[in-house]
């Protein structure tokens, strides 16, 4: 039996300790990110915001990414030859962590 979440069940579902991982506006790009992968692929996911947090990771700019990962990835492909990436606007968005 299949339970369809909406968006604001999503966003809802992050425990208060988990809340900050995602921003709103990252959390509504993460669901509308893994709906379509869902579609795509014929797949389904279990809603489980903790695992979301450990595989996903947002960032405010390339900046505060290059802290975590180092100067070597100099722009926004560069890191998408690497993984997964989730634009939220111009500046910010979500990878896969690698």
């Amino acid at each position: 039996m299949k339970n369809t979440v909406t968006e604001y069940q999503f966003i809802d579902s992050f425990p208060n300790s988990y809340k900050d991982n995602f921003s709103y506006e990252g959390k509504k790009a993460l669901y509308e990110y893994l709906t379509q992968l869902e579609n795509d692929c014929d797949m389904e996911f279990e809603l489980d915001p903790i695992a979301f947090c450990c595989e996903y990771s947002e960032y405010e700019n390339l900046e505060e990414f290059q802290s975590d990962y180092g100067d070597k990835y100099e722009t926004m492909e560069d890191i998408e030859y690497c993984t997964q990436v989730i634009m939220i606007d111009d500046e910010s968005f979500i990878i896969q962590s690698f």
